[in-house]
């Protein structure tokens, strides 16, 4: 009996924990934006190799070194003008504060320089990126749900119609 009841804890203990880890990294491609990659449900930081820089997205924001201390802002400074987001590798680094890892990263990712052959989300043909509001399948995606949601609820009105038991009007 107490080896049943240790083995039901030891189950609760652990869909309690998949539960948690569940809602922490759930799905946010709509966030992401679409010159990030292809390929991640959940993503807390791109790194970007060719700038040394990281984009966080569920602030929005780049974080880049100025002069000995990360600064966060919603976009790149003037350096960086001319660089091609969607063309450039990024490296996916879900952890917190991922900029206090730098040197690591750099490290760890400097073969990733110059790499260019990820697909951007802006360029996916899979319908799960078109929930993301930037996507260039965004408002066909958003008729088509809308549709669904219209065909669904005449479904359901004509199944209660025609189910069993109802009071239909006599002539």
């Amino acid at each position: 009996m107490r080896y049943l009841l240790v083995l039901i804890l030891g189950v609760l203990l652990v869909s309690t924990a998949d539960a948690q880890l569940t809602i922490k990294l759930g799905f946010n491609v709509d966030r992401q934006p679409v010159w990030g990659p292809t390929g991640y449900d959940h993503v807390e930081y791109y790194y970007l190799p060719d700038l040394d820089v990281y984009y966080n997205v569920p602030q929005q924001r780049f974080y880049y070194n100025e002069r000995g201390r990360w600064i966060g802002r919603s976009s790149l400074p003037s350096r960086y003008r001319g660089h091609d987001l969607y063309n450039s590798y990024k490296v996916v680094v879900n952890e917190p504060a991922a900029y206090r890892n730098n040197k690591t990263h750099r490290e760890q990712y400097a073969s990733f320089k110059g790499r260019h052959d990820q697909q951007p989300i802006r360029d996916a043909r899979d319908a799960k990126y078109y929930v993301n509001k930037n996507h260039p399948e965004h408002n066909n995606w958003v008729k088509q749900q809308q549709q669904q949601k219209q065909e669904n609820a005449k479904g359901k009105a004509k199944g209660r119609d025609n189910a069993p038991g109802q009071n239909k009007k006599r002539n």
